[in-house]
């Protein structure tokens, strides 16, 4: 099979949905050349049914990234399906709803713990514990948010995110010597589930209507998994560490201007 992902195993996690980020890298992963595994977290039902839409069908493993045992046993069911693997996606975040939404002084620290233990830890949790099927090296990709401004309503998520983009300088530092590669992919906002969770997403929508250069389709996946499946590949040899804008444009400019110049 040809593609710029023949041959190559990858694990994708955080499937939910056909609308989810994880889902697009998938399918075009697939589509690509790749083999892939699968994980999801708590509705393993709706997982395994989202799975069967893919091109191929494609093995779903339960993985909870806060849970040691899980982690610990990762390796041997992946191995159940691949001999090893060449890439994985990170597409997990989560933040408690009292850790978003304006709230941010009156947060608590279980809640935010919670959310930097899920979106920005796991992301170190999930390569320690795939580095038994990496011996060959490969790509770690993650799911990012940049994190170098405060957003309206992101709160303690936005704070998690940018955990998540120092992990990632850390992890390209500590697993450069094995030959993997960890990088970020910065996308604009996407309307998935995990997004409608945020209360006033909207303003982000309107934000980038009117300021992504490129335009910004909140419905498209397609140029994020673009961007993730060109990482996971091999023709980024000599990136790592490093946070990629898939937003438009729109981290680039300012405040746009209010008619257009001729």
């Amino acid at each position: 099979m040809s593609g710029l992902l023949a041959g190559k195993r990858l694990l994708i996690t955080g499937l939910l949905t056909d609308k989810s980020l994880a889902f697009g890298v998938a399918k075009m992963a697939q589509e690509q050349g790749a083999q892939i595994v699968l994980t999801g977290f708590g509705r393993m039902s709706l997982v395994e049914r989202i799975a069967k839409r893919l091109p191929e069908p494609a093995p779903v493993i339960e993985l909870d990234v806060t849970d040691p045992e899980q982690l610990a046993g990762l390796a041997e069911k992946v191995r159940e399906h691949v001999d090893g693997i060449d890439g994985v996606l990170h597409s997990i975040a989560y933040a408690p709803p009292a850790a978003l939404g304006g709230e941010f002084l009156n947060t608590t620290w279980e809640d935010v713990a919670t959310a930097v233990h899920i979106s920005a830890f796991s992301y170190k949790s999930l390569a320690v514990a795939c580095l038994p099927l990496m011996e060959e090296g490969g790509s770690i990709v993650g799911l990012d948010f940049d994190a170098t401004q405060a957003w309206p309503v992101y709160d303690w998520m936005g704070v998690a995110k940018a955990g998540l983009e120092a992990t990632n300088r850390y992890l390209a530092r500590d697993l450069g010597p094995k030959g993997i590669r960890t990088n970020l992919v910065a996308a604009g906002p996407v309307r998935t589930m995990a997004a409608k969770s945020i209360p006033g997403f909207n303003q982000f929508e309107e934000a980038w209507a009117g300021r992504a250069p490129l335009g910004w389709d909140v419905q498209d996946s397609e140029p994020v998994a673009k961007a993730c499946v060109m990482l996971l590949s091999d023709w980024f040899p000599a990136t790592t560490g490093e946070m990629l804008h898939v937003d438009g444009g729109f981290h680039a400019v300012g405040v746009q201007a209010a008619t257009d110049v001729e």
